[in-house]
């Protein structure tokens, strides 16, 4: 083989050798991000379900949780929420009264409708009102099952572990009142456990730079009183 031809050749490898390695400068900074996105979107679905049980916790039991096995054990195994529920009094409702032509509060007051209170099991309350979904596998909403109710409480990533979100209550004074709080959160760090360092440290100094902001996803806030969620 002539050098010539060994030159091209070697000429050639190297060429091949720099697109790979500009290829993967280019896109492993946006294989990042798009992994990055997925991980904060999954942890949002979690968040706000565990944010739907500290609500209907608090609805129960006056305050929220900062534990997991409360929460989930005690909403999934307990009636205990009380709700009114309407009764139509039938027997007493004249042949010649249409009760849907008349109000409600007028039904009542003449006795045709009673309101009672009856206790229901939180979850099985919120699966009836439509408010813990989730996608199944082919892209459909149903209601989540007992099990992933359960499993909340661990974070979606990184796969086979099982770190757990952080979960506080607590009651915050405001106006001479003391008003109940929670804060549920995950810093990046952990969300972030099997990625590339440098880039996890990057992106935490970038979220870092804003002011007040938190490198990590949360719901609720143990220094005032709101649920909201920070990637909202």
């Amino acid at each position: 083989m002539k050098g010539k031809t060994i030159i091209q050749i070697v000429l050639g490898l190297a060429i091949v050798a720099l697109a790979v390695l500009l290829y993967n400068s280019i896109m492993t900074p946006v294989r990042f991000e798009n992994e990055y996105n997925k991980r904060r979107d999954a942890c949002a679905d979690k968040l706000k379900a565990i944010r739907t049980l500290e609500d209907a916790y608090k609805v129960t039991y006056g305050t929220y949780t900062g534990s997991f096995d409360t929460l989930i054990g005690r909403l999934m195994n307990e009636d205990s929420m009380k709700i009114v529920s309407k009764v139509i009094n039938r027997n007493v409702i004249p042949a010649d009264v249409d009760i849907n032509e008349i109000s409600e509060s007028e039904a009542v007051s003449k006795g045709y409708i009673s309101r009672v209170e009856v206790c229901v099991n939180p979850v099985a309350k919120l699966r009836e009102d439509g408010k813990l979904p989730i996608l199944d596998a082919n892209g459909h909403t149903r209601q989540m099952t007992d099990a992933e109710i359960t499993n909340l409480r661990y974070v979606p990533y990184p796969k086979g572990e099982q770190n757990e979100f952080e979960l506080q209550s607590g009651m915050l004074e405001k106006s001479g009142f003391f008003v109940p709080v929670f804060e549920c959160k995950v810093p990046l760090k952990v969300l972030l456990g099997d990625m590339d360092h440098q880039l996890v440290v990057n992106k935490i100094a970038e979220i870092e730079k804003v002011a007040g902001r938190y490198a990590g996803w949360k719901v609720g806030d143990m220094t005032q009183a709101v649920t909201d969620g920070n990637f909202e």
